[in-house]
């Protein structure tokens, strides 16, 4: 086969799938179906209905992780957090999960997953320059 290389600025949705689909195939006959699920607690105004936060994760081969995780700045310091989390976490043991994991920087909350019982597993310097990316890791039991 030849083949060539060419990079493409700003790629689209074709792009990303063309890659991921023999990244997946090749995955799947390695660790067998991920049993994939996309779940959102949203975080609604109650006046105006409008989705102002909340969380999204997915949730794969026995683990949910946390990929975003919004407060609305007027929610802050009520437990909304608190709750986005406890019901995360209760989705995940209903769901089977064996753990939860997410990354965050260390301008955002590192503390408060601390408090909810997450250990870092790893981090990265200078990204970006003069911060810190952490991972994050809950095992549920």
């Amino acid at each position: 086969m030849n083949t060539r290389i060419e990079m493409a600025v700003n790629p689209g949705e074709v792009e990303r799938s063309a890659i991921l689909k023999p990244l997946r195939a090749f995955n799947h006959s390695h660790l067998g179906d991920p049993n994939a699920q996309t779940i959102a607690l949203l975080v609604r105004d109650e006046l105006s209905d409008e989705i102002i936060g909340g969380l999204y994760g997915d949730i794969f081969h026995g683990w949910l992780f946390i990929e975003l995780l919004a407060i609305p700045e007027q929610a802050r310091g009520q437990g909304t957090g608190s709750r986005l989390m406890n019901m995360a976490e209760e989705v995940a043991r209903d769901r089977g999960c064996v753990g939860i994991w997410l990354d965050t920087f260390d301008f955002q909350a590192p503390a408060f997953y601390e408090k909810h019982g997450f250990t870092q597993f790893g981090h990265l310097d200078s990204f970006p320059a003069e911060h810190k990316r952490f991972f994050y890791q809950k095992r549920l039991s």
